[in-house]
């Protein structure tokens, strides 16, 4: 019954419309209006709506309703409905398969083993492995790309005292951090060992003697490791 709900969940995203609807409410990491989305996207605000509800319905989506003015009392207006993304996750396979089930496994039989090294020298050595004969990462944008087409979900996240070019143009000071955790569903019961592998996969990835560095800051909500610039880079 689950795997029927979400290849249903799953193709609602086929319609052009309702997917550039999620992935704009995926990549603002915030509470999205429809007034909002429907500019985004382009369309108008009922279709907007009716996409936005077709979407929460189907659990992709998680709606509520807040005053998007910020003002409160008479005058402040009706509260507007707003969408983010859900917090459950969806996947699909065909034939049947339980990866999730395996990954939990080893990592359990690591973890009381104490293999944390060997597993972080791998991870290490297949992130060397898909960067391959490429050099080492050499600013922030290029890693945002790297991270994006492997699921991370990056961005930009300037800390509150930095100058406006600072916040505008990703110059040093900027953390680069992710919303998403491509191993998610197993960090959360082995979060030591998962989180130590996944800062060494990015280690290999982006490459330790470029312009940009990859450390453990964990955040609820969000991957564990951030990435900025190197303190030993000059750009």
């Amino acid at each position: 019954m689950e795997d029927t709900q979400d290849i249903d969940a799953i193709a609602m995203l086929q319609d052009p419309v309702r997917r550039r609807l999620y992935e704009y409410v995926v990549a603002q990491g915030r509470e999205v209006g429809r007034n909002e989305a429907a500019e985004a996207a382009g369309v108008a605000r009922t279709l907007a709506a009716h996409h936005l509800d077709k979407l929460t319905d189907v659990g992709l989506l998680e709606s509520g309703s807040r005053r998007l003015t910020g003002r409160s009392g008479p005058g402040a207006g009706r509260p507007a409905k707003v969408y983010t993304r859900a917090r459950a996750e969806r996947s699909v396979s065909l034939p049947a398969r339980d990866y999730r089930t395996a990954a939990e496994l080893l990592a359990e039989a690591a973890e009381q083993a104490g293999l944390d090294a060997g597993l972080c020298a791998a991870a290490r050595r297949r992130g060397e492995e898909l960067r391959g004969s490429a050099a080492p990462c050499g600013g922030l944008e290029e890693a945002m790309k790297t991270l994006a087409a492997r699921g991370y979900e990056p961005h930009l996240e300037a800390p509150e005292h930095a100058e406006r070019a600072e916040r505008t143009q990703g110059a040093a000071g900027t953390t680069l951090r992710m919303r998403n955790c491509p191993f998610h569903a197993v960090a959360e019961r082995f979060p030591p060992l998962v989180c130590g592998m996944n800062l060494a996969l990015l280690e290999g990835l982006l490459g330790v003697d470029g312009a940009v560095r990859a450390r453990m800051d964990a955040r609820p909500g969000a991957c564990c490791v951030v990435v900025e610039a190197s303190k030993n880079n000059d750009h």
